[in-house]
């Protein structure tokens, strides 16, 4: 009898063990500060949202709404894989995604499961008609007190078409003076970022490797492979920093291990 009893108490932490790591949100928050943030856009918050994957957090994703609305964000930016190719149920994607535009400005680029149900186009409008600002491959000029900054986007390369095409597309008329921000799925591409002096960059796609390991970091993500380096965090070289966040729910593996989902919060400083 002991014996079942412990069995039991072993599957039962087992499976809390698991629902935690899949379901108990964190928020991250972090200080960019540069000479090329404008004094009007000191304090400016960033709320990324990345890889819900369709995944639920509550009725309606209450839990998920709210925690990003107590972020008080003066924009939510999605870095894609808010759907799964896997299961793909893009009703199920946009409760969130409505509250959002209800919060601040949401602005949005497509991750690879995006373009791999080729129903971009259907994403696309759907996205736009709730009042979504999507970036394929283009800019957007945000303006305070006639100061402004720079915000581009650019799909995923899945599409066929190579990352510095599509980030030279979406260069083309701003001004550099600007600070640039870029939402581009893949951290892998992060040379990429560098070579074009992006400023700030906002990427998922890692899902924090997966599995996280006490003083290694994620074991595995797409395009990095095991022991992958752009899982989650900041990564800083010349001009650029990108910051990669873990996301929220999960694809092919359904379980992520010491590695809670993340809201990732950036605060703009003037120096």
């Amino acid at each position: 009898m002991k014996k079942l009893l412990k069995f039991c108490l072993f599957i039962i932490a087992i499976y809390l063990f698991l629902y935690i790591n899949n379901h108990w949100i964190i928020t991250t928050e972090h200080i960019y500060e540069s000479e090329k943030v404008p004094e009007s856009f000191d304090g400016f918050r960033i709320t990324q949202v990345s890889d819900l994957h369709d995944a639920l957090f509550g009725d309606n994703q209450a839990k998920l709404v709210k925690k990003v609305a107590a972020t008080n964000p003066d924009v939510i930016f999605i870095t894609g894989d808010v759907i799964d190719s896997n299961r793909y149920n893009l009703e199920q994607s946009l409760q969130a995604v409505r509250e959002f535009v209800k919060i601040s400005d949401v602005y949005y680029v497509i991750g690879n499961h995006e373009v791999a149900t080729n129903k971009v186009e259907e994403i696309y409008e759907a996205l736009s008609a709730i009042g979504v600002h999507v970036m394929p491959n283009t800019s957007m000029i945000l303006e305070r007190e006639g100061e402004s900054i720079a915000i581009l986007g650019i799909e995923d390369p899945l599409n066929g078409y190579e990352t510095q095409s599509m980030l030279g597309t979406a260069l083309a008329g701003v001004d550099r003076e600007d600070l640039t921000v870029l939402l581009a799925h893949r951290p892998e591409k992060f040379n990429t970022y560098v070579a074009n002096n992006i400023n700030l960059v906002f990427s998922g796609h890692a899902h924090g490797g997966q599995i996280r390991l006490p003083f290694v970091g994620g074991l595995i993500a797409p395009g990095q492979g095991f022991l992958p380096k752009y899982t989650a965090g900041t990564f800083e070289d010349g001009e650029t920093t990108m910051n990669v966040s873990r996301g929220l729910g999960n694809s092919t593996v359904p379980f992520r291990i010491f590695n809670l989902p993340q809201l990732v919060v950036v605060e703009l400083k003037s120096k």
